[in-house]
């Protein structure tokens, strides 16, 4: 079975900074489109920021030029360096990945189960 897990998440005070990780494990022939979401309190779960099919760096408005997103595919890893941290940014961040599955033969989306983000003034 695939896996995601993501780490890096934590308890931080306004304009300081973290690093999110991602790692996907199991029996993964090929990695495509992967990204972050974020639930904020109250809000919808939304997209932060995604390498499309294309592999171009995608983000929502509200992040740009603060995070960053980054992957290693040799390490089936997905990162995001956020910077600049504001309250808002608060949440639960998940991982989600289409990966080609060496188990079912097909492609599919799995997600991670979140890492918590917490930004205080």
């Amino acid at each position: 079975q695939v896996q995601l897990v993501e780490s890096g998440g934590d308890s931080v005070q306004a304009g300081e900074s973290l690093q999110l990780s991602c790692v996907a494990s199991g029996s993964i022939f090929g990695i495509n489109v992967m990204g972050w979401y974020r639930q904020t309190p109250g809000n919808q779960r939304e997209l932060v920021a995604h390498f499309d099919g294309g592999g171009r760096r995608q983000y929502v408005d509200s992040v740009e030029g603060r995070f960053t997103i980054s992957r290693d595919l040799a390490k089936k890893t997905l990162y995001l360096q956020m910077n600049s941290l504001k309250p808002e940014d608060t949440g639960v961040y998940y991982c989600y990945a289409e990966v080609l599955s060496g188990a079912t033969s097909d492609w599919r989306v799995y997600w991670g189960k979140g890492t918590q983000v917490t930004v205080s003034l």
